[in-house]
């Protein structure tokens, strides 16, 4: 059989017989080993470091969602990437931010793309948004092994949602545990400040523009407290990679338009170094 369709360049017979619509199921019935979950890792003596994304950010408004992040990789105590990209499409309504082990993360999200495409070829039809969250979900389940081997992959998902006609938020711990966030999240190493610094500045009624800014202060935040979180470089022209969904689709910032959010912020930060104010009542 084997030899017969390296004879004929066919692809045998299972792999034209129409069955799951799961991508990932396929993969693990006739290729196992190619899913990054089960994949033997060599033996490691002493201390060993893989580069790292960092900080996640995503927020709502009455018209979709907005994600984005910063760009730095770090290994350790060292930078081993300024210009990283965290933040990816997965579909044409839905995209996905990393954190966590850096190669990892980037070939679980080209899987993840494939799921949802295979989906949607077998079945004539996008999964609903909770579908695909619950695809992510799997699939980080799945990572588990390495995760204990300290290769972590904890992303953000966000995306619109047809049938609800809003921006939803979706996070995740290394054992795959969804958790959808109202309002705005965060993940990655800066989180924290990133979380403190969006409680404050968050309302229901932002308006797209007011969201874009919102993820930029909140990245610069991060950096400010956080030194795996890299600020914007007017230097190298390196800015945050942020992105919106809304009902006409994803849609990511230019440079252009990334940098100049960037550079109102900072020159409003050369007065006020902390940000912006909250008030107190």
């Amino acid at each position: 059989m084997e030899a017969n369709t390296r004879s004929t360049g066919r692809l045998p017979a299972a792999f034209l017989t129409p069955g799951s619509s799961s991508f990932m199921d396929f993969l693990s019935g006739h290729s196992p080993e190619m899913l990054p979950g089960n994949r033997k890792l060599p033996p490691v003596q002493g201390a060993f470091e893989a580069p790292h994304g960092t900080t996640i950010v995503a927020v709502t408004f009455p018209g979709g969602v907005v994600l984005a992040g910063d760009r730095r990789a770090t290994m350790g105590n060292m930078i081993a990437q300024r210009d990283v990209q965290k933040v990816f499409p997965a579909d044409e309504y839905s995209a996905v931010g990393i954190a966590g082990t850096a190669g990892i993360a980037v070939e679980m999200v080209k899987l993840f793309q494939l799921e949802l495409e295979h989906f949607e070829k077998v079945e004539g039809a996008q999964l609903s948004l909770e579908g695909k969250a619950n695809r992510l979900s799997t699939m980080i389940r799945g990572n588990l092994a390495m995760a204990m081997q300290g290769l972590a992959v904890v992303p953000l998902f966000a995306g619109f949602d047809i049938d609800r006609g809003k921006g939803r938020i979706f996070s995740y711990d290394v054992t795959g545990g969804r958790s959808e966030e109202y309002g705005y999240a965060t993940t990655g190493s800066g989180s924290v400040f990133a979380r403190g610094s969006m409680k404050k500045l968050y309302r229901e009624d932002l308006t797209e523009e007011q969201a874009l800014t919102l993820v930029v202060q909140a990245l610069y935040d991060a950096a400010d407290d956080d030194s795996a979180t890299g600020g914007p470089d007017m230097a190298r022209r390196i800015y945050p990679i942020v992105t919106v969904i809304t009902d006409e689709g994803f849609r990511k910032l230019t440079d252009a338009e990334s940098s100049e959010i960037a550079r109102s912020i900072l020159d409003r930060r050369m007065e006020q170094p902390d940000g912006p104010r909250a008030a107190l009542l």
